[in-house]
């Protein structure tokens, strides 16, 4: 009898193993230090099978590639097609979790081939994806598909609010493409990941052109960095904080731990105040004096005293937690 196993459907014939759901399914473990140190070297090559994607380690098993050639390796979703991130290096095992997969061959000329058709598959899918999820009556809304390269699989990224009971709609698919199906339900920033697109700053999104991995963002690293906290300033087109927030926080907490913050209650030459602004960049620390009608003056930080800190209550900061992920 067919089967449903976490979102994919598994006909009879095929008894497959069903893999976990997941975002982007670890393809080879990696850059994790082992528990007993060892001086031992193990030569890899780092394989992308997303631009802008995790690079997981293979190895070549004796072939030289350089970056950018494609490779075909063997993960544990199959038999995959990727490109050469990381030519032929030697690394400490420490560095690894577990045993290297190998690396199967260089891509060749019909191996390219076989990528492409495999991508007008995935476009081609589509139309079938809006025909059965309507005939379901599913509201989820279609980011991806993705065939592995030996057509073993095919995978839907999609996002949808809350849980979506698609298990009849697996069985669907799986009637009309004949392989197994897997559904897997993302986040806000893997769409966008996906999607790509254009930031405020004018430039491409991050995640799409170069972050392999989502780190934590907090609403404490634009409080440090003298950051509006207004949700609009702060959060990037997926609706979360902005990932370049991250990029220079660790400058900021180190320059700012002896530093007065923004609240500081300070001593200065001309008498007590509050600092209203601290710019380690500059160098200037501006001060609204007490008892002086909120006059503003600027200091350094030698010509300070810090006594004390006022404490500030921000209405829209349980809001604005809601950012983080």
């Amino acid at each position: 009898m067919d089967e449903i196993k976490n979102g994919q459907y598994v006909p009879e014939e095929q008894n497959v193993p069903v893999d976990q759901n997941a975002v982007e399914p670890a393809l080879e473990a990696q850059n994790v230090p082992g528990e007993q140190k060892t001086d031992e070297k193990v030569e890899i090559i780092g394989i992308r099978f997303k631009p802008a994607g995790k690079i997981y380690y293979f190895s070549p098993g004796g072939i030289q590639f350089e970056q950018g050639e494609k490779a075909i390796v063997e993960t544990v979703r199959g038999v995959e097609y990727g490109t050469v991130a990381i030519a032929n290096r030697m690394i400490s095992v420490e560095e690894l979790v577990s045993p290297l997969k190998p690396v199967i061959r260089k891509a060749t000329p019909e191996d390219d081939l076989q990528h492409q058709r495999n991508k007008q598959l995935e476009m081609s899918a589509r139309d079938v994806w809006e025909e059965k999820v309507k005939k379901n009556g599913l509201v989820m809304h279609l980011v991806d598909i993705e065939y592995t390269f030996d057509n073993a699989k095919l995978i839907f990224y999609f996002t949808a609010d809350g849980r979506v009971d698609f298990r009849e709609l697996v069985k669907d698919l799986a009637s009309v493409f004949k392989t197994r199906i897997e559904l897997r339900q993302i986040g806000v920033r893997d769409e966008a990941k996906l999607y790509g697109g254009i930031g405020v700053c004018g430039r491409p999104f991050c995640c799409k052109t170069f972050l392999s991995d989502f780190a934590q963002v907090s609403i404490k690293m634009a409080k440090e960095q003298n950051l509006s906290l207004s949700s609009t300033k702060i959060s990037g087109a997926c609706g979360r904080l902005m990932c370049c927030l991250r990029f220079e926080h660790e400058v900021y907490e180190k320059e700012y731990a002896d530093f007065p913050k923004v609240d500081t209650i300070v001593e200065t030459p001309a008498g007590r105040g509050v600092v209203v602004e601290s710019n380690f960049l500059t160098g200037v620390i501006k001060v609204k004096m007490n008892g002086e009608q909120g006059l503003i003056k600027n200091f350094t930080k030698n010509d300070l005293k810090v006594v004390g800190v006022i404490k500030v209550k921000d209405e829209d900061y349980e809001e604005l937690k809601k950012l983080e992920e």
